[in-house]
């Protein structure tokens, strides 16, 4: 080091005073060339090494500025890694919600396809049951004086006459449908019968529907005498 090479060369200085006070001067001059020779030569050492020393530290700086960019890229690299990941866990994710989805969808397509088989297969019944009711209308006229009438939402009139003596014109009305669990339903009926609710329970129970229109006329014919 630069503080090494001054104190050698103070310690030259101390050892060339000693040499002068007991050699002679030719020995001195050989001396003095030969000190000359060795500091030019440390001169030269020193210059050389201190060169060195110099691309050492810009070394060292190099070094340092490279691995402190090579710690940056892989920190770049392990947060890019990191956030892949991320994405690759949501994709996952979607890709398990889009299954999912799919499924739910076929699940209520197949549910929809089965409420509209079983809705058409109820509607397909009720048509056959009115069909079955308007071919019956000709022998309910006959025998009953009825007058049948389809109406509105696929709903049957039933109009009874000569049943008050008083006044034979006078109609006796009530209106049927069939529900959505294929039951007959009577949705009105003038004059009121106490006894309707019953009457509809029995022929959901029976499913005799010529009993159940004589039951209702009867009905309508008992209260014409009150």
């Amino acid at each position: 080091t630069e503080d090494e090479i001054i104190l050698f060369e103070r310690e030259m200085k101390e050892f060339w005073t000693k040499l002068k006070s007991i050699y002679g001067t030719e020995q001195i001059n050989q001396t003095s060339a030969l000190r000359d020779s060795c500091k030019e030569s440390i001169k030269a050492l020193s210059e050389k090494w201190s060169k060195k020393l110099k691309e050492g530290d810009l070394m060292i700086d190099k070094i340092k500025e490279y691995s402190n960019e090579i710690l940056q890229q892989s920190q770049h690299i392990s947060e890019n890694q990191e956030h892949l990941t991320e994405i690759k866990s949501n994709l996952n994710q979607e890709e398990e919600q889009k299954k999912d989805l799919t499924n739910s969808i076929q699940e209520l397509k197949e549910e929809l396809m089965k409420k509209k088989e079983i809705i058409s297969s109820k509607n397909k019944a009720a048509k056959e049951r009115v069909e079955r009711l308007c071919k019956s209308k000709v022998l309910f006229e006959e025998r009953l004086g009825l007058e049948i009438r389809r109406i509105h939402n696929e709903q049957l009139q039933f109009i009874f006459r000569h049943i008050d003596h008083k006044d034979p014109d006078k109609p006796y009305v009530f209106t049927l449908s069939i529900n959505e669990q294929g039951d007959y339903e009577v949705t009105s009926c003038t004059p009121p019968l106490d006894c309707i609710a019953e009457l509809q329970l029995k022929v959901r129970e029976t499913n005799n529907f010529s009993a159940f229109v004589a039951n209702i006329r009867k009905a309508f014919t008992a209260l014409s005498y009150k």
